[in-house]
């Protein structure tokens, strides 16, 4: 039986949420301060979390932000916020899905159901991973599914499992381009917006860059998706141009020369007498 854990101010909706959620089956306990609900995680993870706190019980942002220092819980974050900026940084902080309020409970329980299926999806990628092809190896790249493990150029990187799943899919076939239709596909989801999409992959590009400082392995195909490029892992270096060091004299005149990335020689127009 999967654990539903809600942390929120509005008791009401609190209540009428865990009475639906109950009503299939779920375990559900209910929160309304971070400090109980993060007391309370210290014992025991649920399998998800609703987090809709504002002052004075807590803030929403703050409590994902303390939960991403230890844990890959999914997290649905709930805010009355409706500015774009706050939604990318709660998926750039780890959310799995974000929602603005006031909205409806039918909304809140669909979203619930379909980041509940794909935990089920990749703990199926999981057991399936474990029995035909244990590791995926893609040029600096291991993705070990069986437990749940990134590694970059040896150096392990802490992912969730909707970033797991991402990673996944994109480099399955390197090379390719994997639309963002598909990728909701792999995580088995097809309600999340793009927007969420494209902010779990700035959190992965996020995570892999604080191992490796050059890391591009994941390219931006606009309009598209994202293809995977193995060995694209370093950024360009700009050599500065030098400036001139000789001039040689020749039998039509004198030659200006100069060193670097790029030579190009013109005339120098003799000095009269």
């Amino acid at each position: 039986m999967s654990k539903i854990a809600l942390v929120g101010h509005n008791r009401t909706f609190l209540a009428s949420v865990s009475r639906a959620l109950q009503g299939e089956g779920l375990e559900v306990e209910s929160y309304n301060n971070g400090a109980a609900a993060l007391a309370a995680f210290g014992a025991r993870l649920p399998d998800l979390a609703v987090l809709g706190l504002k002052p004075p019980q807590g803030n929403g942002m703050d409590l994902l932000e303390r939960l991403r220092q230890t844990s890959s819980l999914p997290v649905i974050l709930m805010s009355s916020r409706r500015s774009e900026l706050d939604e990318l940084r709660a998926l750039r902080m780890g959310a799995d899905d974000y929602l603005r309020t006031p909205c409806s409970q039918l909304v809140l329980l669909e979203r619930i159901r379909a980041l509940l299926r794909r935990q089920k999806l990749w703990a199926a990628a999981r057991r399936e991973e474990a029995i035909e092809l244990p590791v995926m190896v893609r040029g600096p790249l291991t993705l070990d599914a069986a437990r749940l493990e990134v590694t970059w150029k040896g150096e392990e990187v802490a992912c969730s499992p909707t970033e797991f799943l991402l990673l996944q899919a994109i480099a399955q076939k390197p090379g390719f381009v994997v639309s963002r239709d598909q990728l909701l596909g792999a995580i088995g989801d097809t309600t999340l917006s793009e927007r969420a999409i494209d902010g779990h992959i700035k959190r992965i590009r996020k995570k892999m860059r604080a191992v490796d400082g050059g890391f591009l392995a994941i390219k931006t195909v606009y309009g598209s998706g994202y293809r995977y490029s193995a060995y694209e892992t370093t950024r360009p270096q700009t050599v500065p141009s030098q400036k001139l060091v000789r001039s040689l004299n020749t039998p039509n005149g004198s030659i200006a020369v100069s060193r670097g990335a790029e030579q190009t020689s013109r005339p120098i127009r003799p000095r009269e007498p």
